[in-house]
């Protein structure tokens, strides 16, 4: 389509418009996020509430409400039950850090750090006095693990459970309605708009639908594996079973972080290796088994899995997607980076919706 004066003002006004949405997004992110994550719960629930409406009972047919009030409880009950899993696990292991002995743990890697300390001295020429590497990690280690930094945790998890105390409320009674009441959620974001821009709007959230439940579902599926398959090798090679299960759910949660996640998760998984090693094995070996173990299970899933997740299931080029996250993570940091992919997959579906005159956008969006 040729470019005219009256497409160039109405791309103009349309991004003047979107920077506003995107603005108010931002200033009410907690709210958005509420109301985002009760409607990916209510995509999840929904078939359970229609099988559910469906029952007839002597005669009587389940209301819609109670099918949806049973269906939250049904959500609820599931997440429970994971964390329910894994919380022990970490509240030990901070426990186990609270404690731990930092100059044994640095004795117990006393050789290794010997020779890395004389590698270092003889290639920067630094005299033996001057530098010791075994006090240089203690205290390192001192400033990680300490009884302040442990307070400091667990008062951040009493913040965190008394702000998820609201959060929870918000997304319950948001998700209900949702539940309750199909096509609320199309009805609330449609309203924003003129009435004869509604069509584009409907399409642009059915395809928002799909390619975002498609990239969520294979992610989660994605990281549960990475789980399992960690946990699973860690103990193979004799690390106790809560071990290998804390770092294989470190790899799996930062492993929803696209590249900094597992790299983090990685580095935390060697400290937890260091802290509590194998038993009847030296530390060095721990460190190495870790090392080699999530080096190899990291590139078959960024080799096989990865390809298809960040870029077939939202319907964009690799090298796009990676730019994109490269971005985000350059703007707000390890968040921009967890939400570059959906973000930038809800702009280009509006994208195409709106301004497919341009070519840019027609080829950004050819595959969606």
């Amino acid at each position: 389509m040729k470019t005219t004066p009256q497409t160039v003002l109405k791309f103009i006004v349309g991004a003047a418009i979107a920077m506003a949405v995107l603005f108010l997004v931002w200033y009410f992110s907690s709210i958005v996020v509420y109301i985002l994550v009760s409607a990916v719960l209510a995509v999840m629930g929904r078939p359970l509430v229609k099988r559910l409406s469906d029952l007839h009972v002597r005669g009587w047919r389940v209301p819609r409400w109670l099918a949806a009030l049973v269906t939250l409880a049904v959500i609820w009950a599931i997440i429970a039950a994971c964390i329910s899993l894994f919380v022990p696990l970490v509240f030990n292991k901070i426990n186990q850090f609270a404690h731990v002995d930092l100059t044994a743990v640095v004795e117990s890697i006393g050789e290794p750090i010997a020779r890395v300390q004389h590698d270092l001295q003889r290639l920067f020429a630094m005299p033996e006095s001057t530098f010791s590497l075994s006090e240089e990690l203690t205290a390192a280690l001192r400033q990680i693990i300490d009884l302040d930094s442990i307070n400091r945790i667990f008062s951040s998890i009493v913040g965190i459970v008394l702000s998820s105390v609201i959060a929870i409320f918000s997304i319950s009674f948001i998700t209900f309605f949702f539940l309750k009441e199909e096509g609320l959620f199309y009805a609330m974001v449609t309203a924003v708009f003129p009435e004869h821009y509604h069509e584009n709007i409907t399409r642009a959230l059915d395809s928002v639908t799909l390619l975002l439940g498609r990239y969520f579902t294979g992610i989660l599926s994605e990281s549960l594996l990475l789980m399992i398959a960690v946990s699973l090798v860690m103990m193979a090679f004799g690390m106790k079973t809560a071990d290998a299960a804390f770092i294989g759910l470190i790899m799996g949660i930062m492993n929803v972080v696209p590249y900094a996640g597992p790299l983090i998760g990685g580095i935390l998984s060697v400290l937890v290796g260091i802290v509590t090693p194998i038993a009847d094995h030296p530390v060095g070996h721990t460190v190495l088994v870790i090392v080699c173990s999530l080096l190899v299970i990291k590139g078959m899933d960024d080799f096989i899995l990865q390809p298809t997740l960040y870029s077939e299931r939202v319907k964009a080029h690799p090298l796009e997607v990676f730019l994109v996250i490269l971005i985000a993570g350059s703007l707000a940091g390890i968040l921009g980076m967890l939400l570059a992919i959906p973000s930038y997959t809800v702009l280009r579906v509006f994208a195409k919706e709106f301004f497919s005159q341009f070519s840019l956008v027609r080829k950004l969006t050819e595959k969606i």
